[in-house]
């Protein structure tokens, strides 16, 4: 017999046995057949129509007054009733688009995996993490057959799933354009196109696009619209804005991007990074460029990643441990 053919029954021998007892445990037996209800899916004006047979069973003198009341009070748990069948679907509904946002994302983390490139003359760190489960963010290595490395990172404005299946496009229409990787310029040309035909007019995206050459130890970059990095010069140990003009992706598709370039000397650093940590939010309002240059040179004597990896804990703990972007930073230190 299963637990709705028994209803009546269970809910007598609860009701009998707290009249003689009046206990904590009686009580926690209204309290087992209440989950057992809301588990089988019966509804409040079931649980006191039951209430009021087995009261009437266990008291047949009861007055007709008191028996009426309980007519009313079936009549107002109805709305009850259907309040708690819509909130049982909308539990249902969120639980399946949990379970479906859990995949996309796991789907995501395996669409943007990149490898950070292990070589001899950069040390490269790098850590992203989303403000929500799906990332607006992306960043990518690759190094070709000459061991150039290209270095990506960009920025949807807006966060969540709109913004991930964005980035996700983003990514796919970089696999598809290998012969321009050694020229940032037209890198970003051709996505410009891209995003100008597939992503609706209310998305924007930033982007920046680089490429280190570990023969000349050139560094050359162009940038659609994103927040601009850091170079370190070791020499004059300054940092200073990595500057690069254009606009962001989508906007118009005839739009043309400057390339720009630096030489890279032992011990200089190039630090890009999405405007999650430019716009870091503290009691006291954002943070300044100026605090995050003070983080890194906190942790010059360890490797990229550890610094990374620093500056984001720091910047997390400086938001309670709650971000409000997703957060994308990278280093890349010359060693020799």
């Amino acid at each position: 017999m299963d637990f709705r053919d028994s209803m009546d029954i269970k809910y007598k021998e609860i009701i009998d046995k707290y009249l003689k007892q009046q206990d904590e445990q009686a009580l926690y037996l209204g309290q087992k057949y209440s989950r057992k209800s809301i588990e089988h899916h019966i509804s409040p004006e079931e649980v006191v129509n039951i209430h009021k047979s087995v009261v009437q069973e266990m008291v047949p003198n009861l007055p007709e007054s008191v028996v009426h009341s309980f007519d009313i009070l079936i009549e107002v748990m109805i709305g009850y009733g259907l309040a708690y069948r819509e909130h049982q679907s909308l539990r249902s509904k969120q639980q399946e688009l949990i379970n479906e946002i859990d995949i996309a994302s796991n789907m995501q983390q395996t669409l943007l995996e990149t490898t950070i490139p292990d070589m001899d003359v950069l040390d490269i760190g790098a850590i992203s993490v989303p403000a929500k489960q799906m990332s607006g963010d992306y960043y990518h290595f690759v190094k070709d057959e000459n061991h150039n490395v290209s270095v990506a990172i960009a920025d949807v404005i807006g966060k969540g799933i709109p913004a991930a299946l964005c980035m996700s496009m983003i990514k796919y229409a970089m696999d598809s354009l290998p012969e321009h990787r050694h020229e940032p310029g037209a890198v970003l040309e051709s996505l410009n196109r891209v995003v100008e035909r597939n992503v609706d007019a209310s998305m924007f995206i930033t982007m920046f696009y680089a490429m280190y050459n570990p023969e000349r130890h050139l560094f050359t970059y162009a940038s659609a619209g994103h927040e601009p990095g850091f170079y370190y010069n070791a020499q004059s140990d300054e940092f200073l804005n990595l500057d690069a003009k254009g606009l962001l992706l989508g906007v118009d598709k005839r739009t043309h991007y400057r390339q720009y370039e630096r030489l890279v000397e032992v011990g200089d650093m190039i630090v890009l990074f999405s405007d999650g940590v430019t716009e870091c939010r503290t009691e006291s309002g954002f943070i300044e460029r100026e605090n995050i240059i003070a983080y890194i040179r906190e942790n010059f004597h360890l490797s990229a990643q550890e610094i990374v990896n620093n500056v984001y804990k720091e910047l997390e703990k400086l938001q309670h441990f709650q971000l409000r972007d997703d957060f994308t930073l990278i280093i890349m230190k010359r060693m020799q």
